[in-house]
């Protein structure tokens, strides 16, 4: 076999360049068109937004689809989160670089990595054992060294490492697990994310809860993006303050979507 030219790999380090360049330019365009304009401020985020290569977190056939607005599969039935909910997820943290974080679902690993830009080290379990050595793989190949991987029931936490100045969950379970409270420290911040499906409808928001001596009482809720049939967009914010009886949460954001013409029985 005739050995590669000199001029065969220029070409090649062309491309590869020229690609790495196509790439920057769509995370770029990620942070400003699908971040910045939906009110995440925080510039620490923003700078791992814009340095987190995204498009290695999914498979080589989606990549030039990793920067868009939407979440994306990466198999066993699982997905990357949208840019946009990683973004908020993480910006809710309230992250500073000597926090230790444990995160509960590492999926592609792209949230991991996020966070790992901005504390000090990352726990994270996965249940899936495919997903864990995928992410592991990767973590090493872009040079993670604050990052901690397990194989387990997420729910159970991590006890060996609490407590956790930051414990974040990938999906929301109905109540907060009992370990997870247990393992976060005081003042600590426990963020999950909470999406509904129901027909017609797509609803999305956040929910910011933290530690008070013994007790986890939601402080902010972030309602964000519905969508109506496709044909209509509305992004509705508040923030509910020390509000330990949810079900008035619930009925004051009742209010405000019956209020922009959604029906009642889509709402319970």
């Amino acid at each position: 076999m005739p050995s590669a030219t000199p001029r065969s790999f220029f070409r090649k380090a062309c491309m590869i360049e020229k690609e790495s360049t196509k790439f920057d330019r769509q995370r770029e365009e990620m942070v400003k068109r699908q971040i910045e304009t939906r009110g995440i401020t925080d510039q620490k985020v923003l700078a791992a937004m814009r340095k987190v290569p995204r498009h290695l977190f999914v498979s080589e056939a989606l990549r030039d689809q990793a920067y868009g607005d939407f979440p994306l599969p990466i198999g066993d039935q699982q997905t990357i989160s949208q840019p946009y909910i990683v973004a908020e997820m993480t910006q809710a943290l309230q992250l500073s670089k000597n926090d230790r974080v444990l995160e509960i679902g590492t999926g592609s690993g792209y949230q991991t990595a996020i966070l790992a830009q901005l504390c000090s080290r990352v726990y994270t379990v996965e249940v899936i054992p495919e997903l864990t050595a995928a992410a592991h793989t990767l973590f090493e190949k872009l040079g993670y060294d604050n990052i901690e991987t397990r194989v387990g029931n997420g729910y159970l936490g991590w006890p060996e490492h609490a407590p956790f100045d930051a414990i974040v969950l990938a999906a929301a379970p109905r109540e907060i697990p009992p370990p997870l409270v247990e393992q976060l420290a005081p003042g600590g911040r426990l963020v999950v994310v909470d999406f509904e499906r129901i027909p017609g409808v797509s609803r999305d928001w956040c929910l910011q809860h933290v530690r008070a001596g013994k007790e986890v009482f939601r402080t902010e809720a972030y309602l964000k993006t519905f969508h109506l049939h496709g044909a209509m967009d509305y992004v509705i914010t508040g923030a509910y303050r020390h509000q330990p009886n949810f079900q008035r949460f619930l009925q004051r954001r009742n209010e405000e979507l019956q209020a922009r013409g959604f029906p009642v029985d889509l709402m319970e």
